[in-house]
């Protein structure tokens, strides 16, 4: 049965994932099909990177054409959605990652690059990406999720380089079954409006002085601005076209773990002491955290379901006889949350989504 499980989402993620190429291809929007899959870059690659480390139920000649470079850029990109519960880098390295791999090196390549030195003052570089306003992705947030090294991302190759992961990853989900030929139902990307993707830059320095935890914490405030962006494309786009109390299992997955790790995050940064944030950051972290399905959503004993979510297989706490694959989540949900089926659930994830997503937009205007 634990074969099974692992090999019924595996095939649910690689069949979203095909349709979503398919989708991506076919809308006429630059905007669109350029902004978007920089949002699921991770997810693409926690597929590919968990579906790997299953060769008892999944089989490793799909991963033939996967060289190690694309390995290990699959592994950082999957790996930086677990925010600050990263094991390895916990909050500080995190905010050092960021700081010395992302703001330095991006500010390193795009300033200094005009002759007239008056000029300078007014180089930008952080990109900022809108949908209906929203705010869903950022230069720096992209990088960051992308996996890839800052001098490999920069270098002058014409975007040989990235072209070449992103082909490996392509022919993986092929081998894993992604078809851009099905006839499958619709993905968000055909559900957006073209117009509404927006595109402006602006100098990070002014950027982040200005938002959430204010002058003095430019590294978390840049951090922050990451989970935002994360939220915004749960509330604002992945389910555009679709019915939140009844998502398929990929989107359903995809907000839930990211919902979980946005919250939890958040949670280490409240009780750190060594991260000084002022009295109304303290105050928007409460309003988050105190929730009531915050507290459901993150409760310590239903970890397991975020782990299976992740790593696809069963864990000891799941009871084998209940597990279904035809239903929601293969049954799951009402062993983890006995006060919920699979509706209510969505429901509750929606709710502390938006609740989560408006509180975070919020606070990121600055104190």
């Amino acid at each position: 049965m634990n074969d099974d499980v692992i090999k019924a989402g595996v095939a649910k993620d690689v069949d979203y994932m095909g349709r979503l190429f398919r989708d991506f291809q076919a809308v006429n929007s630059a905007g669109i099909s350029s902004i978007m899959p920089l949002c699921m870059s991770p997810y693409f690659s926690l597929v590919l990177h968990e579906a790997k480390r299953k060769p008892q139920a999944i089989d490793p000649s799909a991963f033939n054409g996967f060289s190690k470079e694309a390995e290990e850029v699959c592994a950082r990109a999957r790996h930086s959605l677990k925010l600050f519960e990263d094991t390895q880098r916990h909050i500080a390295g995190q905010l050092r990652y960021f700081e010395d791999e992302i703001s330095i090196k991006h500010s390193k390549y795009f300033f200094g690059n005009t002759w007239l030195r008056l000029a300078r003052k007014w180089e930008k570089d952080l990109g900022l990406f809108t949908y209906e306003g929203n705010l869903v992705t950022t230069s720096h947030a992209a990088a960051f999720h992308l996996g890839v090294e800052a001098e490999k991302l920069f270098q002058n190759d014409n975007g040989k380089y990235m072209l070449g992961i992103m082909q490996q990853i392509g022919q993986c989900f092929g081998a894993l079954g992604a078809r851009v030929d099905t006839q499958g139902s619709e993905t968000f990307a055909c559900h957006l409006s073209e117009p509404e993707v927006k595109a402006k830059n602006v100098r990070s320095s002014t950027y982040y002085a200005q938002a959430f935890n204010g002058v003095a914490t430019p590294a978390i405030n840049g951090t922050l601005t990451d989970f935002q962006v994360r939220m915004n494309f749960l509330d604002k786009i992945i389910t555009a076209g679709a019915d939140t109390r009844n998502l398929e299992y990929t989107v359903f997955k995809i907000r839930y773990i990211t919902l979980y790790q946005v919250l939890s995050s958040l949670k280490i940064l409240k009780d750190d002491a060594r991260y000084p944030l002022s009295r109304p950051s303290h105050t928007a972290l409460e309003s988050i955290l105190n929730k009531d399905a915050a507290g459901v959503i993150t409760n310590g004993a239903v970890r397991e379901f975020r782990n299976t979510l992740i790593h696809y297989n069963l864990l000891r706490g799941a009871d084998v006889t209940k597990v279904d694959l035809r239903q929601p989540i293969f049954g799951l949900v009402p062993q983890y949350f006995p006060s919920y089926d699979f509706e209510e659930l969505s429901e509750l994830v929606d709710t502390c989504i938006r609740e989560t997503t408006e509180s975070l937009n919020e606070w990121a205007k600055g104190v």
